[in-house]
């Protein structure tokens, strides 16, 4: 009976002492942390794996020093074997989390030219899971191994291990096709977290990227979840794959008899103007020239997608008002000619009427030098251009 109250007495007094221990680290590591974000973030996220690890390694130690032999100390002594383990386990991810959350915090995506931000975001949140499944699994596996039962059927089942496992890929090839195209997402840049993209027909923002499915956030704030296999076997659209920075069009259809370059102006004056266009882009065009009607294509930049959307209604709304205001008689009209006189000439024969000089905002694939870039982007080989027949 001494030996057993002594063996208690040793358990009690290790385990009372590693929990101090442990709690006083914690206190000092939480003090740190009102000047340390990544102490704070330790504090917090290891506080009870760290706890748990120490108190169970302490009374596994203590046990197996102070207790002598019982009738069920095999039976006890595996349990806190497979606790340690298990609390070991924990420990690790927890100490991955907060590695990860502190790389996630040095690199933030709420800045402007978040590209590479957006990359390692997107890398670091795939591997996170990844991570916590690998000790999941190994966790599991190395606690199976210290059951002598398991253990000795391990040889009989490694023979049939390449079969098990062709049955198992049979039966879950759609769940592992969507987890290695969830890791080849991570690190092909062809999708990243807060990439803008037009997905059936929705245009939204990669809102969460995991290794089995993809949550896309629609502008009006609906969810469209996606396996990741999707982006990896369909097209899609991808506005901001190499930067933030995108162009958008705003078309209205007007009479023939508009002063298209009175419209230009105003088109620039309304971009200056505002804060939403990034200086890079103004054009106005004509586009069209059927059913009486001659439709206008305004060409604008902004920095991100929804900048230039409320660009794109601004410049619509306000060149509809410039026609409404300045030029009613170039409203769209059904007209009907049934004069049989001939349009007015001068004296050598030619129409009276004069092009009007060009602004310069005319131009989507020449003038200045933005222009220019992207025609030699868009041009291909002078090899390729086609020479018009000779008649």
């Amino acid at each position: 009976m001494r030996a057993v109250m002594t063996a208690l007495l040793v358990i009690v007094v290790s385990t009372g002492t590693a929990i101090v221990v442990v709690e006083a680290l914690h206190w000092g590591v939480s003090r740190f942390g009102r000047r340390s974000p990544l102490a704070a973030d330790l504090a917090r996220t290891a506080h009870y794996p760290f706890l748990a690890t120490v108190t169970i390694f302490t009374v596994q130690q203590s046990t197996r020093a102070a207790a002598g032999d019982f009738d069920a100390r095999r039976g006890v002594m595996h349990v806190l074997v497979i606790l340690s383990i298990a609390a070991f386990a924990w420990l690790v991810a927890a100490l991955v989390l907060v590695l990860e959350d502190y790389a996630l915090s040095r690199w933030r995506t709420d800045v402007p030219d978040n590209l590479k931000r957006r990359r390692f975001k997107t890398q670091v949140v795939i591997l996170r899971r990844v991570s916590v499944a690998a000790i999941v699994i190994i966790t599991v596996g190395i606690i199976l191994m210290t059951i002598p039962g398991i253990r000795a059927l391990g040889a009989s089942l490694l023979a049939s291990t390449a079969l098990i496992s062709v049955v198992a890929a049979l039966a879950a090839q759609s769940t592992l096709g969507n987890v290695f195209a969830g890791l080849q997402l991570a690190f092909s840049d062809a999708v990243r977290v807060d990439d803008v993209v037009v997905v059936e027909g929705e245009w939204g923002r990669i809102e969460e990227l995991t290794l089995t499915y993809v949550a896309v956030q629609i502008w009006d704030d609906r969810r469209l979840l996606l396996p990741t296999s999707y982006f990896t076997t369909k097209p899609f659209q991808n506005w901001t794959r190499t930067g933030s920075a995108v162009l958008g069009t705003a078309e209205i259809d007007v009479d023939w008899s508009v002063p298209v370059e009175a419209l230009r102006k105003e088109l620039r004056e309304v971009c200056v103007g505002s804060e939403l266009w990034d200086g890079r882009v103004c054009v106005l065009q004509v586009t069209d020239a059927v059913g009486g009607n001659i439709r206008l294509r305004a060409l604008v930049s902004a920095a991100d997608a929804p900048a230039l959307w409320d660009l794109r209604c601004l410049v619509r709304e306000r060149l509809v008002a410039y026609v409404w205001e300045h030029h009613q008689d170039a409203i769209p009209r059904t007209r009907a000619d049934i004069s049989t006189v001939a349009p007015a000439l001068d004296r050598d024969g030619h129409s009276p009427v004069r092009p009007v000089p060009l602004s310069g905002d005319d131009r989507v694939f020449s003038g200045g030098n933005d222009g220019k870039a992207r025609g030699e982007a868009f041009a291909g080989p002078d090899d390729q251009v086609p020479v018009p027949a000779k008649h």
